[in-house]
């Protein structure tokens, strides 16, 4: 592949954290976490515009014009498909096999735990903007994994909620960022809480909601709480 003068990202992997925003936001997938520090895996995968570059809290990405292989559409059109199926050497923390040591039994007596939910349908792309739950409704969008995670997702997470689920990394990020978006437009959210998983990937759910209330015209502050992959909340965040 012949080498030419261009703009391309650079990452500093003395600022770089690894949180992993800027991986969902890379619609090249030519971003991924390695070892911890987000890495540009091939020049011919970044076309250069920096899509990336305001998700990183850090200011690790930025635009440089150097040497480099020349973008490669044809060749990421084969990567992404590759990507689609499982590849558990590409070193995303969220597709490592990890045993966990459940921390009790807390089922030794059949009882009857009572439920939260409001409202059906609760899967993102299944829910009309123009639902009637959704009129002046405290919302919470949970990653599909929180549930699962948390042990206690229905009487700590959604007494008094409207929940919305999904999945940023199977899911379409475009139809959910505009589904949001309408959602905001059409509806008064009184409040908005985001509930996602420690692992990168979750972040894109963070990026989505985001962008949608941007195209939206919002400006309020919305609460993002993190869960850990052992059922635990390891970070409560306020993000604007």
């Amino acid at each position: 592949m012949p080498r030419i003068m261009r703009k391309i990202i650079e990452i500093d992997e003395e600022l770089c954290d690894g949180c992993g925003k800027c991986v969902p936001s890379c619609a090249e997938g030519a971003i991924q976490i390695i070892n911890g520090k987000a890495r540009l895996i091939a020049e011919k995968y970044c076309d250069g515009l920096g899509a990336c570059l305001g998700t990183c809290p850090k200011g690790a990405i930025k635009i440089v014009e150097r040497e480099a292989e020349a973008f490669d559409e044809k060749a990421v059109e084969e990567f992404l498909k590759h990507k689609e199926k499982p590849d558990l050497a590409c070193g995303c923390p969220g597709e490592m096999l990890k045993n966990l040591e459940p921390s009790g039994n807390f089922f030794t007596e059949k009882e009857s735990v009572p439920s939260a939910l409001s409202h059906w349908p609760i899967q993102i792309k299944l829910i009309p903007p123009e639902a009637p739950f959704l009129k002046d409704a405290s919302l919470l969008v949970a990653a599909d994994c929180v549930g699962f995670s948390y042990p206690a997702f229905h009487r700590d997470f959604l007494p008094g909620k409207v929940l919305m689920i999904g999945c940023p990394k199977f899911d379409d990020v475009d139809h959910y960022v505009a589904r949001f978006a309408e959602i905001f437009r059409k509806n008064e959210i009184k409040d908005l809480t985001l509930a996602i998983m420690e692992v990168p990937c979750c972040r894109g759910l963070t990026m989505i909601i985001k962008k949608a209330r941007e195209l939206a015209g919002i400006k309020e502050p919305f609460n993002v709480i993190v869960v850990s992959l052992d059922g635990k909340i390891i970070s409560e965040e306020r993000w604007t």
